[in-house]
């Protein structure tokens, strides 16, 4: 527990998602710089944060959060900012889709860029073609969405959680893998590359670019840190 809010984080790693919203809404918060190779996900300083040794988490005044939903929720709740809050319009499809983002695409984004973790070094050129399938169909759903519901929560007009987040994970899905057909691509799906274009320029991606050297287009044209 902290008086302030402290973001246990990694360049470009999913702590990025919460950086980026903590950015969004302007509040004031610490970072403490996390060291894979050092053994810090494994202390047990932070495995009393997290059990599972992972990021984000994010510590508060009222104690420990993890998971990137819960988070995300919490500062939506307590500071606004990143979507439509209780008694707002379309709170629903809100909490839909960014329930859809966590649960069934992020896992498929893992796939993608992990192939081996679920299948072994023997069947990860499969998971990763399946997987980058999955993807496609996927970001279809939302291209739809984009164009036919054109929620605030997802696109131009406004940035949130949802654009902040997918801009994030996409990312990863555009630059890591090795071999350049298994990367996803952003041209069958002009809207939501439009809805990524518009929050890779706003102030709050703006200064995490600067600081953790994510290139000028990090949710586009995505270059490694």
């Amino acid at each position: 527990m902290t008086d302030t809010l402290t973001l246990y984080h990694i360049p470009d790693w999913g702590s990025s998602i919460i950086r980026l919203a903590l950015e969004e809404i302007g509040q004031p918060y610490q970072i403490k710089a996390m060291d894979w190779d050092a053994g810090d996900f494994d202390a047990p300083w932070f495995r009393a944060m997290n059990p599972q040794g992972l990021i984000p988490v994010l510590d508060t005044p009222g104690g420990p959060m993890f998971e990137t939903i819960a988070i995300l929720l919490w500062l939506n709740e307590r500071f606004g900012g990143l979507g439509p809050r209780e008694g707002e319009a379309d709170r629903q499809g809100f909490l839909t889709w960014l329930s859809f983002v966590n649960t069934t695409l992020q896992p498929t984004v893992h796939a993608v860029i992990h192939p081996e973790r679920l299948g072994g070094p023997d069947a990860a050129a499969e998971v990763q073609r399946l997987a980058l399938e999955r993807l496609n169909t996927q970001a279809g759903w939302l291209e739809t969405l984009i164009t036919t519901q054109r929620p605030d929560w997802l696109s131009t007009r406004q940035p949130s959680a949802i654009g902040y987040q997918l801009g994030i994970i996409l990312r990863w899905t555009i630059y890591l893998p090795n071999d350049p057909a298994m990367r996803f691509s952003l041209r069958p799906f002009p809207a939501l590359r439009a809805v990524l274009a518009a929050h890779e320029v706003t102030p709050a991606s703006r200064r995490l670019t600067e600081e953790e050297g994510f290139g000028p287009h990090p949710f586009t044209d995505p270059k490694g840190p």
